[in-house]
This record gives C-alpha cells, sequence and structure tokens, in this order.
C-alpha cells in the first residue's frame, strides 16, 4: 500500500456520498493491519464556507471531490482492495491540509 492511493470507499453505508478513501499512513508504519484514510466526499462541493486549504477539490476517475482531512479515520488493510488512483501528485497540498487539521497552520 503507497500513501497517497486512492481506494473504493468498503463502507457500504457511507459509499454513495463518499465514493472513494485517500491512504494518507506513512509507509514507515506497513506493519499495522490499519490505514489512515481521508474521505473524498461529494457533500461539500457546493459549501463556499470550506476552505480550500483545509479541504481541497481533487480529481477521481473524472469526478471532482472534496478532500475531508478533519475527518481522517482508521480502516482495516484487509478492507482495502486494489487502488483506482493516486493523488501522490497533490501530496504537498494534502499534507498541508493535514497539517491544518493537526496544528492549525
Amino acid at each position: 500500500m503507497a500513501q497517497f492511493d486512492v481506494y473504493a470507499n468498503p463502507q457500504p453505508d457511507s459509499a454513495r456520498f463518499v465514493p472513494y478513501v485517500l491512504d494518507v499512513q506513512s509507509a514507515l508504519i506497513d506493519q499495522l493491519n490499519t490505514r489512515l484514510v481521508v474521505p473524498l466526499s461529494r457533500v461539500g462541493l457546493q459549501q463556499a464556507r470550506l476552505p480550500l486549504s483545509l479541504c481541497p477539490v481533487v480529481d477521481v476517475a473524472g469526478e471532482p471531490l472534496v478532500l475531508m482531512p478533519h475527518l481522517a479515520a482508521p480502516i482495516l488493510v484487509r478492507l482495502m482492495k486494489k487502488p483506482v488512483g493516486s493523488l501522490a501528485h497533490r501530496s504537498a497540498e494534502i499534507m498541508g491540509a493535514m497539517d491544518a487539521v493537526l496544528s492549525g497552520f
């Protein structure tokens, strides 16, 4: 599993609104049976009050989605199937959003 890979959301209850999750966990702790993921949400695209520095819009499979780092959560590795893409080219922006959640910057 690679940091910044995108996976289909394995949670059927939320997949309609959050079709994908983004793996943000460092490879330094690959031995864990969970990965820290950030939801990529359809909800929030029209909400102007979400700051872009915290919740940037990303494109996955031609669909614009909102990164929701404030909703990051662990998911069991066994639930994550084959990645559908990567957002490694947006890593600086993603890490900035995670930093905004953790330190307020």
